[in-house]
């Protein structure tokens, strides 16, 4: 059996928790490959070495003026590690690697060179700390010269890397382009190295070791002690990363779906709990009808009323290219037989909203328009609501007993998810209604 297995920041800000990771690692001999983090937070009031990296970088860049902040930074960041190597009781010095980065940095190399060093050194210290080989990111995934990464490149020759490595670890968050300049994926990047590396070595499973144990049914910040979810499908994982829970860096899923390998959200500070399991596919009957709740503020919606225009050929299309000229997206779109509302985010739309009036008037003559602002979207997410009747009707019911006015439903042809539209401040009160009728009524 092949796992990879990745820790997050906080599972490695400091020796001891390195010592939680190594006794993880160690307990099973599956755990063959290892993509560690940089390291994050020690406290609450902490720095992460990312950040510090960053900071380090934005003083080398002003020069002389610079100098004595930029080199005392780079000092701390050094102790930083040097804390952990000390604590760890290695015999390892990273002497001649501050050396090349304190040149690279004074030649302006890039930020993204700067901000990855923060998982390159601490894979060296893993590898040195467990015994496994080294492997740098920047040899084996592989970007464009545009920065976007091929998938396919980074396939090929991470696989004949690793064909014969039996234990390896590889820094996560950076690969390089083909003239060897670092290039970074998104914040949380990590995972997607992951998920890419379980891909490479055809793994039997992905553990994505973080400071929580698995997925919650909804944020804690607003459901007190939330169930946690015991299995997710992939596709259910989409549509509540996608209206904002982030336990997983929601790309991280796409090349581990492609090879059915599962991916399993542990918690590094309690090991004994199974966390969540993210699978194609399950025939596990979930605990409850939805499996989760989650959503967004801050959105505005567009109402365009005409009669007759659901005879009028073209009518949504000339409406949508408005928004399509001004490089504004859209969220949902319901409609009835005379009127159609758009959702967009409001950050988007305030500053070209007299432009996409001004464009639906000419586009389609409409009878009406109204715009309205401080929404929210709510998704309720379950591959058990397909087999639940009235499902909707408890929505309904639970939100008019809260008191919460709907302003909008939709829900997909898959039955996978509904979409609730309310008054950015009634969204906890909503989140609080529909949990509580789903989860709370059953337990």
């Amino acid at each position: 059996m092949k796992k990879v297995v990745k820790f997050g920041g906080s599972s490695l800000a400091s020796a001891e928790q390195f010592k939680k990771v190594g006794n993880i690692i160690r307990k099973e001999e599956s755990r063959r490959y290892v993509i560690p983090s940089a390291p994050g937070k020690r406290t609450p009031d902490d720095t992460k070495v990312t950040d510090m990296l960053y900071s380090c970088y934005g003083q080398a860049i002003l020069g002389e003026d610079a100098e004595k902040d930029f080199e005392e930074q780079l000092e701390a960041i050094k102790e930083r590690y040097n804390s952990i190597i000390s604590g760890l009781n290695l015999e390892l010095s990273l002497d001649e690697e501050f050396k090349t980065i304190r040149t690279n940095f004074s030649k302006k190399i890039g930020r993204d060179y700067a901000a990855s060093r923060g998982e390159y050194l601490n894979g060296i210290i893993m590898a040195a700390y467990l015994g496994y080989e080294f492997i740098d990111a920047a040899e084996v995934i592989v970007f464009d010269e545009n920065g976007n990464f091929d998938g396919d490149k980074t396939h090929e020759i991470l696989s004949a890397r690793l064909e014969n490595t039996e234990r390896a670890v590889i820094p996560g968050f950076y690969g390089a382009k083909p003239d060897g300049s670092i290039q970074t994926f998104s914040r949380g990047g990590s995972d997607i190295t992951g998920s890419i590396v379980a891909k490479a070595v055809h793994a039997d499973m992905y553990e994505n070791w973080t400071d929580v144990s698995g997925f919650l049914i909804a944020d804690p910040r607003i459901i007190k002690n939330p169930k946690p979810i015991d299995v997710i499908t992939y596709r259910e994982l989409r549509e509540l990363s996608y209206m904002g829970a982030t336990v997983l860096h929601e790309d991280a899923i796409f090349p581990v779906r492609k090879e059915g390998i599962p991916i399993n959200i542990r918690n590094t500070n309690a090991p004994e709990d199974k966390g969540t399991l993210i699978v194609e596919d399950t025939c596990r009957k979930p605990r409850f009808t939805i499996t989760g709740i989650a959503g967004k503020k801050d959105f505005a919606s567009i109402t365009i009323e005409k009669a007759m225009m659901n005879s009028e050929v073209g009518f949504c299309r000339k409406v949508l290219e408005v928004f399509e000229n001004n490089h504004i997206s859209i969220e949902h779109m319901p409609s009835g037989i005379d009127t159609m509302t758009i959702f967009v985010h409001r950050d988007e739309f305030e500053e070209k909203e007299q432009d996409v009036i001004a464009g639906i008037h000419r586009a389609v003559e409409p009878d009406f328009l109204e715009l309205e602002s401080d929404l929210a979207l709510i998704a309720v997410v379950g591959r058990g609501m397909r087999a639940t009747r009235g499902t909707s009707g408890r929505i309904f019911a639970a939100l008019a007993h809260a008191n919460v006015n709907v302003k909008m439903i939709d829900q997909g042809s898959s039955e996978l998810n509904i979409i609730i539209g309310v008054r950015s401040h009634d969204f906890d009160a909503a989140i609080n209604a529909v949990y509580d009728i789903f989860v709370n009524t059953i337990v």
